[in-house]
């Protein structure tokens, strides 16, 4: 597979193409830069990727209802995740390998949060190692993705490595006891190119990585091989144990999940369902957040990720009850497009979007956002119930209200 490289054009009869304005425009043009096998890696899910479809259209069945004559001469997106302040409620997703589009790799991705005053969760599988992504982000807020594997000493160093970097938080994932069948992973018998590894591990866990066999998911064969299937509840205790740092869920999309995690003290979950990239069929994050935000009942920070393409979609789960939202293809669309100033311009677009959506809804500030800002689409305009009726927006702790 061939690294990502930059178009050749005839400066003197070439026209550039117009500057992206949208996400959409960034996809249109990350495509076009991107190795086949590695974008079909990026963009793919599991099963018929109905999922993977579902969870963007989830945001087209709600509408909203904006309030006028009020003053939104000034909107305030700040808030605090788990403490850390940030300039507004977007986060960087966990991805691996950011390398796969540009050269600049996870540095230039945490740059480009940095700069826009935003919090990065590192993947576990990242092509450059955790304390490097550390002293790019300069200081920025960083949490660190977790896998828990079948080697325990294994996941306690990776936690110890955080620790001493400075990540203020593990996000733990627990979608993801084995991967799936990807079809076009297997299509295209994708596998790392030449010199990229998983720079968090040793030779032994970076093996095999880099050659596929007779079409296999070499990223299936891996996690089949390392990650701990067994992980349950009961092992929350021994990985609390390790570390105090905060712990986050990753991949809860029910109720009754939350409520369990609620109950053991896990501080955050993000409602995920992996980019419907594990069970295809699963229900979309946003369909599964007011259940999900009603179980927590303010006993810990709800994030949601999958779908999110526009400012609106990030103000439909704030006002559905997310705290905050992550993002993660579209930062990898600005990152092969324009290196790191894409990642950040990708961010800058989401907040001009939702700066929008905020005034034009008369929402001046987060604390405004709530689920009466929102009609869903199966809920008939002239009905007496028409504002959605969900769980409160927030009930956060006073350490972690927004400012």
């Amino acid at each position: 597979m061939s690294m990502p490289t930059e178009p050749e054009s005839d400066p003197g009869t070439a026209t550039a193409p117009p500057a992206p304005v949208t996400l959409d425009d960034y996809h249109t043009a990350a495509r076009t830069l991107v190795d086949p096998a590695a974008w079909g890696y990026i963009e793919g899910g599991s099963g018929a990727e109905t999922t993977l479809r579902e969870s963007e259209a989830a945001y087209r069945r709600y509408r909203l209802r904006p309030r006028v004559l009020v003053d939104v001469s000034h909107c305030d997106l700040r808030t605090t995740l788990l403490g850390s302040p940030v300039e507004l409620p977007v986060a960087i997703a966990p991805m691996a390998y950011h390398g796969l589009v540009s050269p600049e790799a996870e540095p230039g991705t945490v740059r480009a949060a940095a700069a826009a005053g935003a919090l990065t969760v590192v993947s576990t599988f990242s092509g450059t190692p955790l304390e490097e992504i550390a002293e790019a982000a300069a200081g920025a807020p960083l949490w660190m993705q977790l896998y828990v594997f079948r080697d325990r000493p294994t996941t306690e160093a990776l936690v110890r490595r955080a620790e001493a970097a400075g990540y203020r938080a593990l996000v733990v994932t627990v979608d993801t006891p084995r991967v799936p069948r990807r079809a076009r992973d297997l299509r295209n018998a994708f596998s790392l190119p030449p010199g990229m590894v998983p720079a968090n591990f040793d030779d032994h866990h970076a093996s095999g990585l880099q050659q596929a066999s007779n079409g296999a998911s070499v990223i299936g064969a891996h996690a089949a091989r390392h990650h701990d299937a067994a992980f349950s509840w009961d092992d929350l205790a021994w990985l609390r144990s390790l570390t105090t740092l905060p712990l986050v869920l990753k991949g809860v999309l029910t109720g009754e999940d939350a409520a369990r995690a609620a109950e053991l003290g896990v501080e955050g979950i993000v409602v995920s369902n992996h980019g419907g990239r594990q069970l295809d069929g699963a229900v979309p994050a946003l369909e599964a957040l007011p259940e999900v935000v009603a179980a927590a009942a303010g006993r810990c920070e709800v994030y949601v990720d999958g779908g999110i393409r526009r400012g609106t979609d990030v103000l439909t789960a704030l006002a559905l009850g997310a705290r905050a939202v992550l993002v993660g293809r579209p930062v990898l669309w600005g990152l092969a497009v324009a290196g790191s100033a894409g990642a950040r311009d990708v961010l800058s677009i989401l907040r001009a979007e939702l700066e929008d959506a905020m005034a034009l809804s008369g929402r001046p500030d987060l604390a405004s956002v709530d689920a009466g800002l929102l009609r869903s689409c199966d809920t008939p305009a002239t009905s007496p119930a028409a504002p959605l009726s969900t769980a409160p927006h927030r009930t956060p702790s006073k350490e972690s209200t927004h400012r």
